[in-house]
C-alpha cells in the first residue's frame, strides 16, 4: 500500500493508500461523514486533493480500490480495460488528465477523442479527477462528450434533452397513471421512456401495468418505449410469457456485495440483456437496458469497505456502477442523486455538486447518462436548488431527466421536476426533445417549427382518450 503525504500551510498531511486518498479528496457530503472516511477538515481535503492530482493514472491499474479475488465488478473493471484506449492518457496524472480533459473539450473534434479514450479509462481514474474539477470543469468536459443510445427513439444526441415520463400512482389505478401520461404527453414529455415504479414488485401486477402502457403507445403510434421497474427476475420471467416488455430495468451498484443487496449479478444482468433484446421490439436500435444507481447506496447496504477494509466514499463506489453499466449497452441511465435523503447528501448544494459529478463520470465512462433530479423532504434543499442542477445539466448536455406531475411524486413521497420545468429548460437552454417523438408531436400539431410545445386545449385533443384508459 502506497502511503502518500502532501505538506500545505506548513502541516504535513499523510494517507494510507488510495482508498484514504481518495476519500479524503472528495467533496464535502454527509454520506463521507456517516462511513468516518471524509477529511476531518478543508485543508485536509485540499492536501488530499493536491496529493491526488500528482498520482499516476496507471497505478489505479495496479493499487485497487476494492480488491480484485473478492469483488466481480473489480475484475469486470480490469478485465475490460482497453489498454490501447489508454495508451492515449497513460503517461498522465490524475491532474494532467483534468488539463487534458479541459483542452480537448474546447476542439472541434472533441467528441470523437474522448470516445476514443473512454473505454482505457477505469471509474476509479474518472472518479478521481472529477474530485479536483470545479462544476465548471464538469459541466465544459461532459457537454463535449457525445454518447447516443436507441430504441423507438434516440437519446443523447447534441443538443436534445429526453425525459422520463413517471407517472407512478400509490395504488396502480390504471386511470390515474393514464391522467398522469397524459399531463406529461400534452407537455412534450415521453421520449426517453414512459417509466412506472411500481407499488408492488408482483408478476401480475407489472404485467398489467405493462398491457397497459403497451396499448397506450400503440393506440397513439408513440414513438417511445415502456419500461416498469420491477426487479430484473420479474421482468425477466414476463419476457417468458409473452408479456409485451421493451426495456429492462435494474438498479445497480458498484460493489459485489451492494449488487448482492439488489438480488443481482453481473452474468444475472448480462442474462437479462440478452433476453430483452431476443424480443426485437426496437426500431432505431436495440439498447433494452434502464438502470438506476445513486450514491450511497453501497453504504446504506453496508457493502463500502475497500482494501483492508477501509471505507471508500460514496462517489467512488458510485462511479464504480457504471462499470457495470457500461458492460450492458443500456438505452437509459440515472443517477437518483437526492432520492436515498440527506443522510449521504444532506442539503442542496451536496447534490447539485454530486449531479454533476454522477453526470460527468458517466458520460466520460460511455453511457447515455441522465439524473433525477430529486430530493427528500427531509433534506435541506428546494425546489430552487433543483432548478439550479436541472439548468447546469441541460449545459452540461444530460441525455435525459425525470418529470413527474408537479413535481411531486404522491407514490414514492419524494420531490422531482414537473413537465413544465422540462418546458423551462428546453426553452432556455435551446433544446429539443428526441426527434422521432419530436416528429410525432409535429404531425399532431403540438410543437413548432423550432421544437416548442404549443399550448393544448386536452379536450380537443387526439390524446384525450388516454383517460378513458382500462
Amino acid at each position: 500500500m502506497t502511503r502518500y503525504t502532501q505538506a500545505l500551510g506548513g502541516t504535513s498531511h499523510s494517507f494510507d493508500g488510495l482508498v484514504e486518498l481518495m476519500a479524503k479528496a472528495t467533496p464535502h457530503r454527509s454520506g463521507d461523514e456517516l462511513a468516518g472516511c471524509a477529511a476531518h477538515s478543508d485543508a485536509e481535503r485540499a492536501a488530499a486533493q493536491w496529493a491526488l492530482a500528482e498520482v499516476p493514472l496507471d497505478r489505479f491499474l495496479h493499487e485497487l480500490v476494492v480488491p480484485y479475488e473478492d469483488d466481480e465488478v473489480t475484475r469486470l473493471i480490469i478485465d475490460s480495460h482497453d489498454r490501447n484506449a489508454f495508451r492515449q492518457v497513460s503517461h498522465l496524472t490524475v491532474g494532467g488528465l483534468r488539463d487534458w480533459l479541459l483542452e480537448v473539450s474546447s476542439t472541434d473534434d472533441a467528441a470523437a477523442t474522448l470516445a476514443a479514450v473512454s473505454p482505457g479509462l477505469t471509474p476509479e481514474m474518472v472518479a478521481a479527477v472529477s474530485k479536483i474539477m470545479r462544476n465548471q470543469d464538469l459541466i465544459a468536459v461532459a457537454r463535449a462528450v457525445v454518447v447516443t443510445a436507441g430504441f423507438r427513439t434516440t437519446v443523447g444526441l447534441p443538443g436534445r434533452l429526453s425525459t422520463r415520463l413517471q407517472p407512478n400512482h400509490p395504488t396502480d389505478d390504471p386511470r390515474g397513471i393514464a391522467a398522469a401520461t397524459l399531463d406529461g404527453l400534452l407537455l412534450g414529455c415521453g421520449d426517453a421512456v414512459l417509466g412506472i415504479n411500481p407499488a408492488t414488485d408482483s408478476p401480475h401486477a407489472t404485467s398489467e401495468l405493462l398491457h397497459l402502457l403497451d396499448e397506450i403507445r400503440q393506440r397513439f403510434a408513440i414513438p417511445t418505449q415502456s419500461c416498469v421497474l420491477s426487479h430484473v427476475t420479474t421482468t425477466m420471467g414476463l419476457i417468458e410469457q409473452g408479456v409485451p416488455v421493451d426495456l429492462v430495468f435494474q438498479s445497480i451498484a458498484g460493489t459485489e456485495g451492494a449488487n448482492s443487496g439488489f438480488g443481482v449479478t453481473v452474468s444475472l444482468l448480462r442474462e437479462a440483456n440478452e433476453a430483452g433484446r431476443s424480443l426485437r421490439r426496437g426500431t432505431v436500435g436495440d439498447n433494452v437496458m434502464y438502470l438506476e444507481t445513486g450514491q450511497g447506496s453501497a453504504l446504506s447496504a453496508g457493502a463500502h469497505l475497500g482494501v483492508g477494509g477501509v471505507p471508500v466514499d460514496q462517489q467512488t463506489l458510485e462511479t464504480r456502477a457504471y462499470a457495470v453499466a457500461r458492460d450492458l449497452e443500456p438505452l437509459l441511465v440515472n443517477t437518483v442523486v437526492g432520492f436515498i435523503g440527506p443522510e449521504y447528501l444532506y442539503d442542496g448544494k451536496q447534490i447539485i455538486r454530486a449531479g454533476l459529478e454522477d453526470h460527468f463520470c458517466g458520460k466520460l465512462l460511455g453511457l447515455p447518462m441522465g439524473v433525477d433530479v430529486c430530493y427528500t423532504n427531509h433534506a435541506e434543499a428546494d425546489q430552487d436548488d433543483m432548478d439550479t442542477l436541472l439548468t447546469l445539466l441541460g449545459a452540461a448536455g444530460a441525455a435525459f431527466v425525470i418529470a413527474v406531475p408537479g413535481a411531486d411524486d404522491v407514490m414514492l413521497g419524494y420531490q422531482s421536476l414537473s413537465f413544465h420545468d422540462v418546458l423551462y429548460a428546453r426553452r432556455a437552454l435551446g433544446l429539443r426533445p428526441a426527434p422521432e417523438f419530436e416528429a410525432w408531436l409535429a404531425g399532431l400539431g403540438m410543437v413548432d417549427a423550432q421544437g416548442r410545445v404549443l399550448p393544448v386545449d386536452a379536450t380537443d385533443s387526439p390524446l384525450r382518450a388516454l383517460t378513458g384508459a382500462r
